[in-house]
């Protein structure tokens, strides 16, 4: 069993079972990983991808347990080179983000600017996708930190850290009925259509619960991943945009009117997730103190330390700051 062939089966499990992409992204020949997945299949004795001709269809029941395997093996040999790098220069190496183009946008680019001022030699990657998609990300190790809102919590591999609590406001044009609204209620914003975001992205589940615990069925006319898409379409005239308040820019959103709503919706919490067993440089205990204060390497380490779930008991007592 080399280390190689099982780089080959979990990176083709991640291509999609396509042997060709797989290819491509190794810079290796498409015949070479099938060879080597085939010797590999054939000293365990079993067959860790079903096939119709040529193509690989699916991976069976005993590859399943294999293929997740390769993928810890392989974390591993990271972590491997990762002691190696603290070791012989703490200063060099990488680190991967996947984030929502709202944390990206808003709440990264300061901590982003000074971290690389600070550690030059240290390559910096940043992921977008879906909370869902992000997290999965550091579960299968293709990135070091998830950062955002919204379903961290289902992944029991991620240890999570409490960064800042944020709330809403409602935007409107210039002349809109609602500018000038003094206490608003959601029973004025039901009365008009929404633009806000897509499920499951920047703390949506808190504004559905809101209307809903109130009886009201919001007419959502527009939702939208990326704040800036919801402000242009609120100055187009489709409907009041409800975003967070971090994403307001008072001079590229001038034309624009922010009322508060954090008297309507329950607080969100942007965490950062980091796969339990991760070796942390030290660069990366230092991101996330400039990106959470209260987040110094002493706390981290607990948390990365304590039993699944446990760490939220170390956060109890700390009061988050509000962005």
């Amino acid at each position: 069993m080399k280390l190689q062939q099982l780089r080959y089966i979990w990176e083709v499990s991640r291509h999609n079972l396509n042997v060709s992409a797989t290819a491509q992204s190794l810079f290796t020949s498409q015949p070479g990983i099938s060879k080597q997945i085939r010797l590999l299949e054939d000293e365990l004795g079993v067959e860790i991808f079903a096939r119709s001709g040529k193509h690989l269809t699916r991976i069976t029941p005993a590859g399943k347990p294999i293929v997740e395997l390769a993928g810890e093996v392989l974390r591993k040999v990271d972590d491997i080179r990762h002691v190696a790098q603290e070791f012989s220069d703490d200063r060099r190496g990488s680190l991967s983000i996947a984030t929502t183009h709202t944390q990206a946008r808003y709440a990264l680019p300061a901590v982003i600017s000074g971290f690389t001022q600070r550690y030059p030699d240290v390559a910096l990657h940043m992921q977008q996708g879906t909370p869902r998609q992000i997290a999965q990300m550091v579960c299968e190790g293709m990135a070091d930190f998830a950062i955002c809102t919204e379903s961290l919590d289902l992944f029991n591999d991620l240890i999570l850290l409490p960064c800042y609590r944020w709330n809403r406001c409602v935007l409107v044009p210039k002349g809109h009925p609602l500018e000038g609204t003094r206490n608003l209620t959601l029973e004025a914003l039901g009365q008009h259509p929404l633009v806000t975001y897509t499920f499951g992205f920047t703390g949506r589940s808190q504004l559905d619960d809101a209307f809903k615990s109130h009886g009201i069925t919001p007419n959502v006319v527009l939702t939208a991943a990326d704040s800036d898409v919801i402000k242009t379409y609120v100055r187009l005239g489709l409907g009041v945009g409800i975003v967070a308040h971090m994403a307001i820019d008072p001079v590229a959103d001038h034309d624009l009117v922010a009322i508060d709503a954090s008297h309507l919706f329950e607080s969100s919490v942007t965490r950062i997730g980091i796969r339990r067993g991760t070796f942390m440089r030290n660069y990366m205990f230092d991101f996330i103190h400039e990106f959470a204060a209260h987040l110094d390497r002493d706390t981290v380490e607990a948390a990365l330390e304590s039993s699944p779930h446990a760490e939220n008991a170390l956060f109890e007592h700390i009061e988050l700051p509000v962005r």
